[in-house]
């Protein structure tokens, strides 16, 4: 054990006691240093998760490092555009370039790669996970229902079936608000106007500055309850109010509606925190295990 981190200590370059007391731990050959603790503590304090002690963040930094090691063995291992890609993404959530975001993380000392380690780490470890076993972690309608039942609810709720053709009247990105108010009272003249689905088609493809979808199908358990409110107060063949969005004016037409109990909500929501529950089951008792056969290697010994 002390000739790794020795070696380590001389690769790094210096005095050998200074570099070495820099490593809290090694994990499979990889040094997790007292400075990542420091970042990832200053990330948990800028996301909310605050309260852990020293030992906590470095038990989430060996998780991290076996993750990645044991998703690698199987394949999953995706490159740094996808991180970065993934980066953007959470950055989007927050209303954030992902500059910005970076800029963030920099204003309050942390590096990008704090982050995007701990970014990576939740992707592949969520992919091996499901991949691997998932066939275990399905589950089944028998199930579902009886827990439906178990809640109270009813196994047969009505729900339906939405099928729905998205619709849009474009203005241009800059364009003044009264461009978006021009093109909202011309959306409302064609509400009244339009009955059928074969009606939106013809206006909608004939029209200059407008796009009309193809069929989208979903079903109540697909939509939250405003949408779905929306639609069942509309009529078959009918569009929905004008919604202003960054593309434009965008309508739905609704082409059909029928009841279904193939899934409702309450069996959607169900079978997700069922699925979650068999997932966080796996997970746990996987990374104990890939952690059980790590080499873990602390300076000194513990």
């Amino acid at each position: 054990m002390r000739s790794s981190l020795l070696a380590l200590a001389l690769l790094a370059g210096g005095g050998v006691t200074a570099h070495a007391q820099t490593i809290a731990v090694m994990v499979n050959g990889e040094p997790i240093t007292n400075f990542d603790i420091e970042q990832r503590a200053k990330l948990d304090a800028l996301t909310g998760k605050k309260g852990e002690n020293r030992q906590a963040i470095l038990n989430d930094l060996i998780d991290e490092k076996v993750k990645i090691k044991e998703a690698k063995k199987f394949g999953v291992d995706p490159g740094s555009s996808d991180v970065d890609q993934a980066f953007n993404g959470m950055a989007q959530r927050m209303r954030l370039t992902g500059d910005q975001l970076t800029k963030v993380l920099e204003s309050k000392g942390i590096r990008t790669d704090t982050l995007k380690q701990r970014i990576k780490a939740d992707m592949v470890w969520t992919n091996l996970v499901r991949g691997r076993f998932k066939e275990s972690l399905q589950v089944g309608e028998k199930d579902v229902n009886a827990a439906v039942k178990e809640s109270g609810g009813a196994t047969d709720a009505e729900a339906f079936e939405y099928r729905m053709q998205p619709i849009v009247l474009i203005v241009p990105r800059g364009a003044p608000q009264s461009d978006y108010e021009t093109r909202r009272k011309e959306a409302e003249s064609l509400r009244e106007r339009v009955t059928s689905c074969e009606e939106a088609n013809s206006y909608f493809k004939a029209m200059r500055n407008a796009a009309i979808r193809e069929i989208v199908v979903k079903t109540s358990a697909d939509l939250p309850q405003q949408l779905r409110d929306i639609l069942d107060k509309t009529a078959i063949g009918h569009l929905t109010a004008p919604e202003i969005t960054k593309q434009g004016v965008e309508m739905v037409a609704l082409c059909g509606r029928k009841a279904t109990t193939v899934d409702t909500p309450k069996k959607r929501e169900i079978r997700d925190k069922m699925y979650v529950q068999k997932y966080e089951a796996k997970s746990k008792a996987y990374l104990a295990e890939v952690r059980k056969a790590a080499m873990i290697e602390y300076p000194g010994g513990r």
